[in-house]
């Protein structure tokens, strides 16, 4: 071959690590119908599956909460923050406009040789990060990636809208990603955003379109709003087509899927959900009902939680689903490498 040696296929790439972090207080539903109009907190859990969630303290926010999934993550990879190569933060609730929460994060935790940028897919966000962190791993051999979503949607809740007050609450979950054995690690992404819809999910105010006035905050456009049926349609229309497409291009089955990880955005949606992509309820692991929806957080902190109960291991398949606003829906399958230690998760 005049010399010329062939060159290394790349190494797959996969999770080194999970962590998460959840805030002290707990919020029951009785709090919650407390300062809702006409619910009660039985209508609560048999509306959303959900009991209880978390919210932030007047002290935390976003970088926060992202820090001790952070470390969390870094713990149970083994690995130091200092070599740490990229952190991508996925959020919709930035500490600030700008700068951009993951170099807050870098700070926090001393990761000083690290590229930091945030990414805003709402709660398909997290497996956008994933799939951005892959690529720039593979072009980068070697490196390695913490990726967090993370969320304080407590702050931009309005206590008069039913359908979006009783969900929400705020979290943190975190991944460390780097190279992994053969034959594990992600197996297949697929992405998705449906524009013609981004008006069901929205905070219409604060950006350039509707800057900080007097009147928007008289208007409440800061708060976040959902059209609950319309989004439930578009979920159940688009997310089984695209778990299908991941499973027939890897060529497996669902009863091959040992653990689904979707967004935690509603209890009973999600059992309607996984009914619909014909994965077992047994199999879909859910956080929902001692968290609330927890945004982009919601994914790698259901993530974490099955890692640390067992409900996933060595080699086995692994389906995350992500999807929100914009409308956006990101899926990825992976064969789980459990070549890391437990780690101390708080």
């Amino acid at each position: 071959m005049s010399g010329m040696s062939a060159m290394a296929p790349p190494r797959p790439i996969g999770i080194l690590g999970t962590g998460s972090y959840v805030p002290e207080r707990v919020v029951t539903n009785e709090e919650v119908a407390a300062k809702v109009p006409d619910i009660t907190a039985d209508w609560i859990e048999s509306r959303t599956g959900i009991r209880t969630r978390r919210y932030a303290a007047d002290t935390e926010a976003t970088s926060d909460l992202a820090a001790h999934a952070a470390r969390n993550a870094l713990d149970h990879a083994g690995l130091p923050a200092t070599l740490i190569d990229y952190i991508i933060v996925s959020t919709s609730t930035g500490d600030f406009p700008q700068p951009a929460t993951a170099s807050i994060l870098q700070q926090l935790i001393g990761a000083q040789s690290a590229a930091c940028f945030d990414i805003n897919a709402v709660c398909a966000g997290f497996v956008y990060a994933i799939e951005v962190a892959r690529g720039l791993i593979m072009a980068n051999p070697g490196s390695r990636a913490l990726v967090v979503g993370a969320d304080v949607y407590s702050r931009i809740l309005n206590f008069s809208d039913r359908r979006t007050a009783v969900l929400l609450g705020d979290g943190a979950g975190a991944v460390i990603m780097g190279e992994v054995p053969e034959g594990h690690g992600m197996l297949d992404v697929t992405l998705s955003t449906h524009g013609e819809a981004q008006d069901l999910i929205k905070v219409a105010a604060g950006g350039s379109r509707l800057p900080t006035s007097a009147q928007t905050l008289a208007d409440g456009g800061h708060f976040f709003t959902m059209q609950g049926r319309a989004v439930r349609d578009f979920v159940m229309n688009n997310v089984p087509p695209v778990v299908q497409k991941v499973l027939d291009r890897v060529g497996v089955g669902v009863d091959d899927i040992a653990c689904f990880v979707p967004h935690q955005a509603n209890g009973v949606l999600l059992g309607q959900l996984a009914d619909r992509c014909g994965l077992s309820r047994d199999r879909t692991h859910l956080v929902v009902g001692r968290y609330g929806n927890l945004g982009s957080a919601s994914v790698p902190v259901a993530l974490d939680d099955a890692v640390r109960t067992g409900a996933i291991g060595d080699g086995e398949l692994v389906l995350l689903s992500g999807f929100g606003g914009g409308m956006s829906v990101g899926t990825c399958l992976l064969r789980w490498s459990a070549c890391h230690g437990q780690g101390q998760h708080e």
